[in-house]
C-alpha cells in the first residue's frame, strides 16, 4: 500500500483531529438520549456507528491504540445484551471523555491517558453476552461457511474504504484468493510474484499476509480493483509451479453476489442487524465524496485571518484615497474630473463593504456549535451537586465570529457550572418553596444592534446580597462602613472579584473562587460586557454582550487633552453640550442634569474645574449604555465618525488594560481605541476615594502605566 508523504500524513492528521471532535459531540449526544431512552437500539447503532467511523480514522492515521480500543468497544456494542452490569449511557460517556484525551494526548504528542476504566466496562460488557456466543443463528451461519473458508479475511477500514472509493470511480472490486502451490520452496517470494503480476491490470487494495511478511503460509489474498474483466485478474494469478489454484469474488454495492461478499468486506456478523452492512458503508463513503461534498472547504482560519488583514488596510487606503479627494474637491472646486473621481470613489466604497462583509460571513459559525457541549456539562455538574436539571436551548442559529466563539467558551462554561452548584437549589429544597423538583437553565443567544447578546438564567434561589456582602467582610475584600455605602449593583459587583466565593464548602466544580473573575477579565479582552440580574427566590440572569466581530468597528472619534482616542459608535446613545458651571459634586461623581435626570460623568482628562475660564466653557458629553445605566465621558472636541480597522498591541507597547487597540487612519495618524469597560471600572473603583476622583486617563494607575494619554508617542514610534 502507499505511504503517505510527511505533508499529506500531517495534514491527514490535522483534518482527523478536527473531524474527531465532530465525533465525540455525537457520541456525547448519543450518550445523553440513551440515558433518557436506554433500550432504544436506534441509538445504539448510532453510537456503534460513531464508534466505527472513528475506529478506521485513527488506524489511518497510525493511531494504532485508539483504533484497538474504539474496535474493542465496537465488538463489545456489536452483540445485544439484555442483562449487563454496564450502562451503556456510561459506556459512551466513559468513551467520549477516554477517547478526547488520547487526541489531546496524540496531538500534543504527550504520554497516552490511562484507558483502564473503559476497557473494563467494555470487558464487562463483552462478558454479558458470552451467553449469546452460541446462539442458533451464529451456528446457521457458521454452517453455510465453505469448509475451504474457515479462517475469513478481515480487511482494515482504510482498505474497505479505499474499495468503496475505487467502485465510485466506476472500478470492480474482487476478492483474489490463490493458493500457493505445496512443491513451491520458496512461498514469500511467490506471494510476491502474484502481487507484481496483479499489479499491472489492477490495483491491490490490501493483502493477507501483508507483502513482505514472514509468515510461512500457503495462501494469499488479496483485495484488488480494476476495470479489466475478471478473467484477465484470474489469468494473471496463474502462474506455473507457484500458483495450484485461484479463486475470485466480486464485491458489490448491493446483496452479494456470491455466499461470500459481505463476509469478505465485513468482520464476522453479529446476531442483531446492528452491524454495519457493505449498504450503509457504501452510502457513508459516498456521503464523503458526493458532488456536494466537494463543494465544502475546510480552510485554516489563519488564512481567513489574513484576508481579513489585507481588507483593512484596502480600507485604510480608501481613508487616504478619501482625504486626498476632499483635499482635491478644496483646491479645485470647479474641475470637471471631480464628478467622475466622486463616482469611482463611490463604486470602491461599495465592492469594498460588499468585500468585507463576505470575509466577515466566512468566519462567521453559529452558536450552536458551542452550545451543543453544554448538555453534557450540565449532566455531569447535576450528578456531582445531587441535582436534577433541565438544560433548554434558544438562539443556536445565532452567528458569531469564530475566534469570539472560542473565546467565550471558558467563561461560559463557568457562569453554566456555577448556576448549577451555586444558583438552583435542592429538589427537596425547590419543592419546600413551591417549585418543581427539576430546575431549569437557559441558554439564549441573540442579536441586538451590532451586538451578540448570550444569556444565562436559571429559576433557582437568586443571589443573596446580604451573604456577599458577610463573606465580603470576613475575606477583608471590603470593610463594613464601605458596605454600607455600597448601592445593590455594587454589592452584586463584588462576585466578579478574584478569589470571592460565597461556596459554604470546596467541590469539584465550586468553591475556590476562580470563574466568575476569569468571566470579566475575558470579557474586558473581548471588549464586552456581563451583566447579572438577580431576583431572591425566583432566580440569576447573567447576559453576555459582545461584538459581532473584533476586526472592523464603526467608531467616534475624540479628543481628549489634545490627544486623539476612539470609542465603538454602537456604545454612544447620544452626545449632548453643557456648560461647565451645569456640573455639580455628588459624593466622588461629577453629575450633570440631563433631561430632568442626573447623569453620573467621567471625566478623561485632568480635571481643571478649578480654572474660572475653563468652568465659563462649554464641553462636549458623550452619553453612553453600560450595564442598563447610563454615563456620561467628558471629552474636549469631537473628531467625527471613522471606520477602524484593530490592530492589537502588545503588552510591551500598552502597559494598561484601558486600551484595546488602535488603528491608522487615511492620514497616517495613530488612534486608540478604549477599552469601555475597563474605564468605566477603573472610574468608578477610583471614585471609592474622593482625591482620586476625576483623574482617570491623566492617573488611572499609581504606578503610573495607567496613563492612557502618554501611550500615543510610544504607539507612533
Amino acid at each position: 500500500m502507499n505511504q503517505f508523504s510527511d505533508d499529506r500524513g500531517a495534514e491527514m492528521r490535522e483534518l482527523f483531529f478536527e473531524t474527531a471532535q465532530e465525533l465525540l459531540q455525537s457520541l456525547n449526544d448519543d450518550a445523553l438520549k440513551l440515558e433518557r431512552t436506554p433500550k432504544d437500539k436506534e441509538i445504539i447503532r448510532s453510537i456503534r456507528r460513531t464508534v466505527h467511523t472513528l475506529k478506521g480514522d485513527a488506524a489511518a492515521c497510525g493511531f494504532h491504540e485508539l483504533s484497538e480500543l474504539a474496535h474493542m468497544m465496537e465488538d463489545a456494542l456489536a452483540v445485544e445484551v439484555t442483562s449487563s452490569n454496564v450502562s451503556l449511557a456510561e459506556l459512551g460517556f466513559t468513551a467520549a471523555d477516554t477517547f478526547g484525551a488520547m487526541l489531546a494526548a496524540y496531538r500534543q504528542q504527550d504520554a497516552l491517558p490511562e484507558t483502564s476504566p473503559l476497557r473494563h466496562m467494555v470487558q464487562q460488557l463483552a462478558a454479558g453476552a458470552e451467553g449469546h456466543a452460541a446462539s442458533p443463528s451464529k451456528k446457521s451461519r457458521a454452517a453455510k461457511k465453505s469448509s475451504a473458508d474457515t479462517q475469513q479475511v478481515v480487511w482494515t477500514e482504510y482498505e474497505k474504504l479505499s474499495a468503496e472509493a475505487a467502485r465510485a470511480e466506476g472500478k470492480r472490486v474482487f476478492h483474489i484468493v490463490a493458493q500457493i502451490d505445496p512443491l513451491c520452496a520458496m512461498p514469500i517470494a511467490a506471494r510476491q510474484l502474484v502481487a507484481n503480476a496483479l499489479a499491472a491490470v489492477a490495483q491491490i487494495l490490501g493483502a493477507r499476509p501483508e507483502l513482505g511478511s514472514a509468515a510461512n503460509v500457503q495462501k494469499l489474498d488479496l483485495l484488488v480493483a480494476t476495470s479489466q474483466a475478471e478473467s484477465d485478474i484470474v489469468a494473471k494469478c496463474r502462474i506455473p509451479t507457484v500458483i495450484s489454484k485461484t479463486e475470485s469474488f466480486e464485491l458489490g454495492l448491493g446483496k452479494p453476489e456470491t455466499p461470500n461478499t459481505e463476509q469478505d468486506l465485513k468482520q464476522p456478523a453479529s446476531p442483531v442487524e446492528e452491524q454495519l452492512d457493505a449498504t450503509s458503508a457504501a452510502e457513508s463513503c459516498a456521503g464523503r465524496r458526493s458532488p456536494l461534498g466537494e463543494t465544502v472547504l475546510r480552510v485554516d482560519a489563519e488564512k481567513i485571518d489574513n484576508v481579513l488583514n489585507l481588507v483593512g488596510e484596502l480600507i485604510i487606503g480608501k481613508s487616504m484615497l478619501q482625504q486626498v479627494m476632499t483635499e482635491y474637491a478644496r483646491r479645485s472646486p470647479k474641475d470637471a474630473l471631480r464628478s467622475r473621481f466622486s463616482d469611482v470613489m463611490a463604486l470602491q466604497a461599495r465592492v469594498l463593504n460588499d468585500l468585507q462583509r463576505s470575509v466577515m460571513k466566512i468566519r462567521m459559525v453559529p452558536v450552536e456549535q458551542l452550545f451543543r457541549r453544554f448538555p453534557r456539562i450540565v449532566r455531569d455538574a447535576a450528578q456531582r451537586c445531587n441535582k436534577q436539571v433541565e438544560l433548554v436551548l434558544s438562539g443556536q442559529d445565532t452567528d458569531l465570529d469564530k475566534g469570539l466563539l472560542d473565546a467565550i467558551a471558558e467563561p461560559l462554561t463557568h457562569i453554566v457550572r456555577n448556576a448549577v452548584s451555586h444558583g438552583l437549589e435542592s429538589p427537596a429544597e425547590r419543592e419546600k418553596a413551591g417549585k418543581p423538583p427539576i430546575g431549569k437553565i437557559r441558554l439564549d443567544a441573540y442579536h441586538q444592534a451590532n451586538q451578540l447578546i448570550v444569556e444565562v438564567s436559571d429559576d433557582g434561589r437568586g443571589v443573596d446580597a446580604a451573604k456577599i456582602t458577610d463573606k465580603a467582610i470576613k475575606t477583608n475584600l471590603i470593610t463594613a462602613e464601605a458596605a454600607e455605602r455600597m448601592s445593590p449593583s455594587e454589592v452584586l459587583d463584588l462576585i466578579f472579584r478574584p478569589g470571592f466565593s460565597t461556596a459554604d464548602e470546596i467541590t469539584e466544580i465550586s468553591g475556590r473562587g476562580v470563574g466568575l473573575d476569569v468571566v470579566r477579565s475575558v470579557l474586558h479582552r473581548l471588549k464586552g460586557t456581563v451583566e447579572l440580574e438577580t431576583h431572591p427566590g425566583q432566580g440569576t440572569r447573567f447576559r453576555l454582550k459582545l461584538p459581532l466581530t473584533l476586526a472592523i468597528i464603526k467608531a467616534l472619534l475624540f479628543r481628549v487633552e489634545h490627544r486623539l482616542y476612539a470609542i465603538p459608535l454602537n456604545t454612544v446613545a447620544e452626545i449632548a453640550r453643557a456648560w461647565e458651571s451645569d456640573l455639580h459634586q455628588v459624593a466622588s461623581w461629577e453629575v450633570v442634569q440631563l433631561r430632568g435626570q442626573a447623569l453620573p460623568l467621567m471625566r478623561l482628562g485632568k480635571n481643571s474645574s478649578g480654572a474660572a475660564d475653563e468652568r465659563r466653557g462649554k464641553i462636549f458629553i458623550l452619553v453612553i449604555n453600560y450595564n442598563d445605566r447610563k454615563m456620561g465621558l467628558i471629552v474636549d472636541t469631537l473628531e467625527g465618525e471613522e471606520e477602524l480597522v484593530i490592530k492589537a498591541l502588545d503588552d510591551q507597547t500598552i502597559a494598561t488594560d484601558l486600551v484595546s487597540g488602535a488603528s491608522i487612519l487615511g492620514d497616517g495618524r495613530v488612534v486608540l481605541i478604549m477599552n469601555l469597560a475597563a474605564v468605566v471600572e477603573r472610574f468608578t473603583r477610583s471614585t471609592a476615594d474622593a482625591s482620586q476622583s476625576g483623574v482617570l486617563l491623566a492617573d488611572a494607575d499609581r504606578n503610573g502605566r495607567g496613563d492612557v494619554s502618554s501611550l500615543l508617542p510610544e504607539v507612533r514610534q
